[in-house]
């Protein structure tokens, strides 16, 4: 399936990314023509209309950054600036999903992560950093449902706003989260 990207952000995404064909989150984009296949479902609600107009605007927003180093800085989306506006809405579409789906056995988090080039990290009862997208590491820290209720967080790097605007930061998170669902329930 090809995605509304035009020739010259596909340039500018080859140039940011280094590569023709760009890896991430269980996607191959095919930066010569815009071809996006799934590696994990291949009857993917990413071909659909919306599905492929939301990562088609993510990344024609991703097209436009420049590489910079991290900042070693983990922040909440309500840290960045208007995050506070947006940050329960976050907390229920990208962050509370995780702790019902990994909640029971947090262990599989950093497991399943590990598709996605995520690596584990030592917060929490689990917790593993995913290269959402290059320069955009992604936090993920769960507690598990011992005696309390699960909880997680996801937290960006602070540079991260300087990738790409806020929504844009938004729908990364909530992508990310629905394909490590999606990836959880698929296999």
């Amino acid at each position: 399936m090809k995605l509304n990207i035009d020739c010259s952000s596909l340039e500018r995404l080859k140039l940011l990314t280094g590569v023709n064909i760009y890896r991430f989150l269980g996607f191959n984009v095919d930066l010569k023509d815009g071809t996006l296949t799934d590696e994990i479902n291949e009857d993917s609600i990413y071909y659909d209309d919306y599905p492929n107009w939301l990562l088609s605007n993510l990344l024609l927003n991703y097209s436009n950054a420049t590489l910079k180093a991290l900042s070693g800085d983990l922040v909440k989306l309500g840290e960045f600036p208007d995050g506070l506006a947006r940050e329960n809405g976050f907390i229920k579409t990208a962050i509370t999903p995780i702790a019902e789906a990994f909640g029971g056995n947090p262990a599989e988090l950093p497991i399943l992560a590990k598709r996605f080039g995520g690596k584990t990290l030592q917060f929490g009862d689990a917790s593993t950093e995913i290269p959402a997208l290059r320069g955009i590491p992604l936090t993920y820290i769960l507690y598990g449902s011992d005696e309390f209720p699960a909880f997680a967080n996801l937290v960006f790097d602070r540079s991260a706003i300087d990738y790409m605007p806020l929504e844009a930061l938004v729908v990364l998170g909530e992508l990310t989260t629905s394909r490590l669902i999606e990836i959880k329930n698929y296999r």
